[in-house]
């Protein structure tokens, strides 16, 4: 792509290219952005007269002013005048303000000594009161041993455990460094280091990090630390389930068709061994499996003597083959 610039002697305008390019604003943003610092110091205009000169409507212009306000490059302030009226004055940027709206700068004035009731200076030369720590309290160290002369000794972590957090501050780098709101500092990193290693280790990624780290952040990050903090802990995901065996099927013998523990053929046909069978009140089953059998059998035949009649039942063949054929009355 071939950029061509024209030098113009008058009726131009001086923008930085980190306005023209701050992708956090659509192309109709940036456009009115562009419009709006065009015009003359001291204009007034307001968002109905901005939406009958444009072609894309009042919605779209309320839109890109409140994209404006939110990247802070667009800001409404109340002003009192003399004659103690209030009104509303638009402040246009070219670069983002993310100062905290509403807190007045300061004033000059005379040089005076402190008034009544104002907060005392510390004394650093003062003794320290506090009672000494008694020997029955518990240790602010509970991993703590005692060592050699008495002292106690704490247990420093693992080498492997070093590595998982260094390797956890280098992951929360990586994810927030596209965002300047959330600038960190190495301390800070690593009191978040331990949050960032349970992400991890329950099967994360630095994708699945900056979305829940990076998405729907607020225009003005006052505690970056405290912001990550809050959302590495609410949003942590949950820990795996570990997956059950599934439950052990036995095989059957290739010859007899027998279970087995284990996939082949079973000692009786191996010859290592007879084939063991428990034997023992099969006969009773036996005999009122068959009762059952007979009872059925002469319910079915009543059943069938009573649908035909009384008379007695011939047999009649024709074509279709033999049926029962009784008296009709």
């Amino acid at each position: 792509m071939r950029i061509h610039r024209t030098q113009h002697p008058r009726n131009f305008t001086v923008l930085p290219n980190g306005l023209l390019q701050d992708h956090r604003l659509s192309y109709t943003t940036r456009g009115l952005l562009t419009d709006l610092l065009s015009r003359p110091d001291g204009r007034r205009e307001d968002g109905r007269q901005m939406a009958d000169t444009s072609p894309q409507g009042r919605g779209a212009i309320r839109r890109a002013l409140r994209e404006l306000t939110e990247a802070g490059y667009y800001r409404v302030d109340k002003v009192r005048m003399p004659d103690g009226t209030v009104r509303s004055e638009a402040r246009v940027f070219d670069t983002p303000q993310l100062a905290a709206p509403g807190v007045p700068r300061p004033a000059s004035g005379e040089a005076v000594t402190g008034r009544r009731g104002s907060p005392l200076v510390k004394n650093r030369h003062q003794e320290p009161s506090l009672p000494a720590a008694r020997a029955d309290r518990p240790s602010a160290h509970p991993e703590a041993t005692d060592g050699p002369g008495g002292q106690p000794e704490i247990q420093q972590p693992s080498a492997a455990r070093d590595e998982q957090l260094r390797e956890a501050v280098a992951t929360l780098y990586r994810v927030i460094r596209p965002d300047r709101r959330l600038r960190l500092g190495e301390a800070e990193a690593r009191e978040l280091a331990p949050l960032v290693a349970q992400w991890l280790e329950r099967g994360s990624t630095a994708a699945d990090l900056a979305r829940a780290l990076l998405s729907g952040l607020p225009a003005i990050v006052h505690s970056p630390a405290g912001v990550l903090r809050s959302r590495l802990q609410r949003k942590l995901p949950p820990a795996p389930i570990p997956e059950q065996p599934p439950p052990h099927r036995r095989a059957e013998c290739a010859k007899c068709h027998d279970p087995v523990p284990q996939p082949g053929i079973c000692r009786a046909c191996a010859g290592l061994g007879a084939q063991t069978v428990a034997v023992g009140g099969g006969s009773l089953f036996a005999a009122a499996g068959a009762a059952r059998v007979r009872a059925a059998m002469q319910a079915a035949r009543s059943t069938l003597d009573s649908g035909l009649g009384t008379g007695p039942i011939r047999l009649s063949s024709d074509r279709r083959g033999a049926r029962p054929v009784g008296d009709r009355r």
